[in-house]
Protein backbone atom coordinates (compact mmCIF):
# COMPACT_ATOMS: atom_id res chain seq x y z
CA UNK A 1 0.00 0.00 0.00
CA UNK A 2 1.22 3.12 -1.20
CA UNK A 3 1.91 6.18 1.61
CA UNK A 4 0.16 9.26 0.27
CA UNK A 5 2.00 12.77 0.46
CA UNK A 6 0.24 16.07 0.39
CA UNK A 7 2.23 18.12 -1.79
CA UNK A 8 5.71 17.63 -3.61
CA UNK A 9 8.86 17.17 -1.60
CA UNK A 10 10.94 19.74 -1.77
CA UNK A 11 14.11 18.72 -4.36
CA UNK A 12 16.15 20.99 -3.07
CA UNK A 13 16.02 20.07 0.57
CA UNK A 14 15.99 16.27 -1.04
CA UNK A 15 19.24 16.77 -2.54
CA UNK A 16 21.05 18.47 0.32
CA UNK A 17 19.85 15.39 2.61
CA UNK A 18 21.31 13.29 0.13
CA UNK A 19 24.86 14.16 0.31
CA UNK A 20 24.42 13.94 4.25
CA UNK A 21 23.45 10.20 3.98
CA UNK A 22 25.03 9.08 1.52
CA UNK A 23 27.15 6.65 3.48
CA UNK A 24 26.05 3.29 5.27
CA UNK A 25 23.64 2.62 2.15
CA UNK A 26 23.02 -0.97 1.88
CA UNK A 27 20.47 -4.23 1.41
CA UNK A 28 18.08 -4.94 -0.74
CA UNK A 29 15.29 -2.74 -1.79
CA UNK A 30 12.43 -1.38 0.47
CA UNK A 31 9.51 -2.08 -0.68
CA UNK A 32 8.04 1.34 -0.63
CA UNK A 33 5.48 3.19 -3.17
CA UNK A 34 4.97 7.24 -2.15
CA UNK A 35 2.29 8.41 -4.42
CA UNK A 36 0.18 11.82 -4.84
CA UNK A 37 -3.34 12.07 -5.45
CA UNK A 38 -5.54 14.65 -7.65
CA UNK A 39 -2.29 16.38 -8.81
CA UNK A 40 -3.43 19.15 -11.44
CA UNK A 41 -0.71 20.56 -13.80
CA UNK A 42 0.06 24.65 -13.10
CA UNK A 43 -0.53 25.84 -16.70
CA UNK A 44 2.72 28.49 -15.97
CA UNK A 45 4.83 25.90 -15.08
CA UNK A 46 3.55 24.10 -18.39
CA UNK A 47 4.45 27.01 -20.66
CA UNK A 48 7.91 27.70 -18.72
CA UNK A 49 8.24 23.87 -19.48
CA UNK A 50 7.20 23.96 -22.80
CA UNK A 51 9.62 27.12 -23.84
CA UNK A 52 12.88 25.47 -21.79
CA UNK A 53 12.47 22.41 -23.80
CA UNK A 54 11.65 23.94 -27.18
CA UNK A 55 7.95 22.01 -27.26
CA UNK A 56 4.72 23.00 -28.82
CA UNK A 57 2.57 24.21 -25.96
CA UNK A 58 -1.39 22.49 -26.21
CA UNK A 59 -4.19 21.34 -23.88
CA UNK A 60 -2.25 17.47 -24.44
CA UNK A 61 0.65 16.95 -21.95
CA UNK A 62 4.22 16.29 -23.61
CA UNK A 63 5.23 12.43 -23.36
CA UNK A 64 8.08 13.86 -20.86
CA UNK A 65 6.03 16.29 -18.55
CA UNK A 66 4.78 13.68 -15.77
CA UNK A 67 8.04 13.30 -15.26
CA UNK A 68 8.05 16.63 -13.61
CA UNK A 69 5.61 15.42 -11.50
CA UNK A 70 6.54 12.23 -10.51
CA UNK A 71 10.98 13.15 -10.72
CA UNK A 72 10.50 14.19 -6.34
CA UNK A 73 8.45 11.33 -5.26
CA UNK A 74 11.19 9.00 -6.86
CA UNK A 75 13.83 11.33 -4.97
CA UNK A 76 12.33 10.88 -1.63
CA UNK A 77 12.28 7.24 -2.15
CA UNK A 78 15.96 7.82 -2.77
CA UNK A 79 16.74 9.68 -0.76
CA UNK A 80 15.08 7.80 2.57
CA UNK A 81 17.84 5.40 4.81
CA UNK A 82 15.96 2.59 3.57
CA UNK A 83 17.62 3.02 -0.25
CA UNK A 84 20.44 0.75 -0.13
CA UNK A 85 22.20 2.66 -3.14
CA UNK A 86 23.54 6.34 -2.37
CA UNK A 87 21.85 9.16 -5.01
CA UNK A 88 25.35 10.87 -4.95
CA UNK A 89 26.62 9.00 -7.91
CA UNK A 90 23.71 7.48 -8.94
CA UNK A 91 23.91 8.15 -13.38
CA UNK A 92 20.51 7.98 -15.62
CA UNK A 93 21.56 5.20 -18.36
CA UNK A 94 18.29 4.49 -19.35
CA UNK A 95 14.85 6.54 -19.48
CA UNK A 96 11.09 4.11 -20.91
CA UNK A 97 7.76 6.42 -21.24
CA UNK A 98 4.92 5.23 -22.15
CA UNK A 99 1.77 7.13 -22.91
CA UNK A 100 -1.32 4.86 -23.39
CA UNK A 101 -3.39 7.77 -24.60
CA UNK A 102 -2.95 11.37 -24.56
CA UNK A 103 -3.62 13.18 -20.84
CA UNK A 104 -4.78 16.33 -20.93
CA UNK A 105 -3.65 19.34 -19.13
CA UNK A 106 -7.32 20.03 -17.39
CA UNK A 107 -7.18 16.17 -16.01
CA UNK A 108 -6.10 15.63 -12.32
CA UNK A 109 -3.43 12.84 -11.87
CA UNK A 110 -3.13 9.68 -8.95
CA UNK A 111 1.02 9.29 -9.31
CA UNK A 112 2.60 6.54 -7.88
CA UNK A 113 6.57 5.62 -7.58
CA UNK A 114 8.68 2.56 -6.52
CA UNK A 115 11.65 0.89 -7.21
CA UNK A 116 12.12 -2.53 -8.66
CA UNK A 117 14.61 -4.84 -10.69
CA UNK A 118 18.08 -4.20 -8.33
CA UNK A 119 20.73 -5.66 -10.93
CA UNK A 120 24.29 -6.33 -11.81
CA UNK A 121 25.94 -3.99 -14.43
CA UNK A 122 30.02 -4.69 -15.37
CA UNK A 123 30.62 -1.30 -13.78
CA UNK A 124 28.66 -2.08 -10.37
CA UNK A 125 24.65 -2.24 -9.74
CA UNK A 126 21.45 -0.57 -11.33
CA UNK A 127 18.11 -0.07 -10.01
CA UNK A 128 14.70 1.15 -11.71
CA UNK A 129 12.68 3.92 -10.82
CA UNK A 130 8.74 3.31 -11.81
CA UNK A 131 6.15 5.92 -11.95
CA UNK A 132 2.59 5.63 -13.24
CA UNK A 133 -0.15 8.18 -13.46
CA UNK A 134 -3.94 7.64 -13.71
CA UNK A 135 -6.55 9.13 -13.81
CA UNK A 136 -10.34 7.76 -12.82
CA UNK A 137 -8.68 4.96 -11.66
CA UNK A 138 -6.93 3.54 -15.29
CA UNK A 139 -3.84 4.19 -16.16
CA UNK A 140 -2.47 6.71 -18.59
CA UNK A 141 0.91 7.00 -18.76
CA UNK A 142 4.05 4.68 -16.99
CA UNK A 143 7.92 5.22 -16.72
CA UNK A 144 10.95 3.34 -16.16
CA UNK A 145 14.31 4.96 -15.03
CA UNK A 146 17.57 3.31 -14.82
CA UNK A 147 20.11 4.16 -12.63
CA UNK A 148 23.61 3.18 -12.35
CA UNK A 149 25.55 2.94 -8.55
CA UNK A 150 29.26 2.57 -10.07
CA UNK A 151 30.95 0.40 -7.53
CA UNK A 152 28.12 -0.72 -5.78
CA UNK A 153 27.11 -4.95 -5.87
CA UNK A 154 23.83 -6.31 -5.96
CA UNK A 155 22.16 -9.33 -3.96
CA UNK A 156 23.46 -12.63 -4.58
CA UNK A 157 21.24 -13.86 -7.52
CA UNK A 158 20.59 -10.43 -9.29
CA UNK A 159 19.13 -10.27 -12.67
CA UNK A 160 21.50 -8.70 -15.53
CA UNK A 161 21.24 -5.27 -15.82
CA UNK A 162 19.29 -4.04 -18.96
CA UNK A 163 20.45 -0.69 -20.06
CA UNK A 164 20.87 -1.15 -23.76
CA UNK A 165 18.47 0.51 -26.73
CA UNK A 166 19.39 -0.54 -29.99
CA UNK A 167 18.72 1.55 -33.20
CA UNK A 168 19.38 1.06 -36.77
CA UNK A 169 21.87 3.01 -38.95
CA UNK A 170 21.56 6.82 -38.17
CA UNK A 171 22.61 8.69 -40.96
CA UNK A 172 20.67 11.87 -42.02
CA UNK A 173 20.61 14.68 -39.83
CA UNK A 174 17.25 16.32 -38.89
CA UNK A 175 18.31 19.38 -36.61
CA UNK A 176 21.71 20.81 -35.48
CA UNK A 177 21.51 22.22 -32.01
CA UNK A 178 23.71 24.82 -30.19
CA UNK A 179 23.54 23.88 -26.58
CA UNK A 180 24.29 26.91 -23.95
CA UNK A 181 26.53 26.96 -20.80
CA UNK A 182 23.13 27.65 -18.58
CA UNK A 183 21.32 25.23 -20.06
CA UNK A 184 21.91 22.68 -17.04
CA UNK A 185 20.23 26.23 -14.81
CA UNK A 186 17.57 26.95 -17.17
CA UNK A 187 16.13 23.05 -16.70
CA UNK A 188 16.65 23.04 -13.06
CA UNK A 189 14.86 26.06 -12.45
CA UNK A 190 11.80 24.43 -14.15
CA UNK A 191 12.38 20.76 -13.26
CA UNK A 192 13.84 21.35 -9.69
CA UNK A 193 16.37 18.71 -10.83
CA UNK A 194 19.24 20.90 -8.95
CA UNK A 195 21.76 17.84 -8.94
CA UNK A 196 25.39 20.60 -8.98
CA UNK A 197 26.84 18.36 -12.23
CA UNK A 198 24.18 20.52 -14.22
CA UNK A 199 24.43 23.91 -12.66
CA UNK A 200 28.08 25.25 -12.97
CA UNK A 201 31.15 24.53 -14.17
CA UNK A 202 33.07 24.44 -10.34
CA UNK A 203 29.92 22.49 -9.36
CA UNK A 204 30.29 19.68 -11.47
CA UNK A 205 34.32 19.53 -11.10
CA UNK A 206 33.72 18.80 -7.58
CA UNK A 207 31.65 15.56 -8.32
CA UNK A 208 34.52 14.72 -10.78
CA UNK A 209 33.43 16.37 -14.26
CA UNK A 210 35.19 18.58 -16.67
CA UNK A 211 32.46 20.84 -17.30
CA UNK A 212 28.67 20.97 -16.72
CA UNK A 213 26.32 18.26 -18.35
CA UNK A 214 22.87 18.84 -20.08
CA UNK A 215 20.24 16.71 -18.31
CA UNK A 216 19.81 13.71 -19.87
CA UNK A 217 15.56 14.27 -19.79
CA UNK A 218 15.80 18.00 -21.38
CA UNK A 219 17.63 16.30 -24.08
CA UNK A 220 15.13 13.45 -24.38
CA UNK A 221 12.26 16.80 -24.38
CA UNK A 222 13.91 18.37 -27.12
CA UNK A 223 13.77 14.84 -29.76
CA UNK A 224 10.11 15.14 -28.91
CA UNK A 225 9.83 18.67 -30.21
CA UNK A 226 11.87 18.40 -32.72
CA UNK A 227 9.73 15.35 -34.12
CA UNK A 228 5.84 17.14 -32.44
CA UNK A 229 3.09 16.53 -34.85
CA UNK A 230 4.92 13.32 -36.46
CA UNK A 231 3.99 10.82 -33.52
CA UNK A 232 1.41 8.69 -32.73
CA UNK A 233 -0.85 9.55 -29.86
CA UNK A 234 -0.02 6.12 -28.02
CA UNK A 235 3.51 5.59 -27.58
CA UNK A 236 6.79 4.42 -26.18
CA UNK A 237 9.60 6.41 -26.29
CA UNK A 238 12.63 4.58 -24.85
CA UNK A 239 15.96 6.18 -24.71
CA UNK A 240 19.50 5.15 -23.15
CA UNK A 241 21.58 7.76 -22.08
CA UNK A 242 25.73 7.14 -23.27
CA UNK A 243 28.28 9.84 -22.97
CA UNK A 244 27.62 13.15 -20.98
CA UNK A 245 26.72 16.00 -22.98
CA UNK A 246 29.59 18.72 -21.93
CA UNK A 247 28.03 22.58 -21.82
CA UNK A 248 28.56 24.28 -23.75
CA UNK A 249 28.17 22.00 -27.12
CA UNK A 250 26.84 22.07 -30.56
CA UNK A 251 24.87 18.79 -31.66
CA UNK A 252 23.24 16.77 -34.48
CA UNK A 253 19.87 15.33 -33.90
CA UNK A 254 19.96 12.25 -36.19
CA UNK A 255 16.31 10.31 -37.28
CA UNK A 256 15.55 7.37 -39.33
CA UNK A 257 11.41 7.30 -39.19
CA UNK A 258 10.68 3.32 -39.41
CA UNK A 259 8.22 0.99 -39.62
CA UNK A 260 6.09 2.04 -36.25
CA UNK A 261 7.87 5.22 -35.36
CA UNK A 262 11.32 6.44 -35.30
CA UNK A 263 14.82 5.58 -34.29
CA UNK A 264 16.57 8.87 -33.11
CA UNK A 265 20.67 9.92 -31.91
CA UNK A 266 21.96 12.89 -30.14
CA UNK A 267 25.25 12.85 -31.14
CA UNK A 268 28.26 15.82 -30.89
CA UNK A 269 28.19 17.65 -33.98
CA UNK A 270 32.39 17.78 -34.10
CA UNK A 271 33.48 14.13 -32.92
CA UNK A 272 30.60 12.22 -33.37
CA UNK A 273 29.97 10.71 -29.85
CA UNK A 274 26.79 9.74 -28.93
CA UNK A 275 24.63 11.16 -25.86
CA UNK A 276 21.38 9.44 -26.16
CA UNK A 277 20.48 7.06 -28.74
CA UNK A 278 16.61 5.82 -28.91
CA UNK A 279 13.35 4.70 -30.28
CA UNK A 280 9.67 6.08 -30.68
CA UNK A 281 7.15 3.68 -31.00
CA UNK A 282 3.00 3.28 -31.63
CA UNK A 283 1.99 1.55 -28.41
CA UNK A 284 -1.63 0.17 -28.72
CA UNK A 285 -4.20 1.57 -26.00
CA UNK A 286 -4.17 -0.35 -22.81
CA UNK A 287 -8.05 -0.89 -21.44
Amino acid sequence: MATVLDGPPNLAALYARAALTARGRGGALPDTHLARHGVTVDRDHLAAYARVCRLPLDDVLPATYPHMLTFPLQMALMTDRAFPLGLVGLVHVRNRIEVLRPVRAEEALDLEVWAERFATHRSGATVDLCATATVGGAEVWRSRSTYLSRGATAPDGAPEADVEVPVGALERVAATWRVPDDAGRRYAKVSGDVNPIHLSGLTAKALGFKRAIAHGMWVKARVLGALAGRLPEALEFDVQFKKPLFLPSTVALSTAEVAGGWDVAVRNAGSGTEHVVGTIRTLEEKH
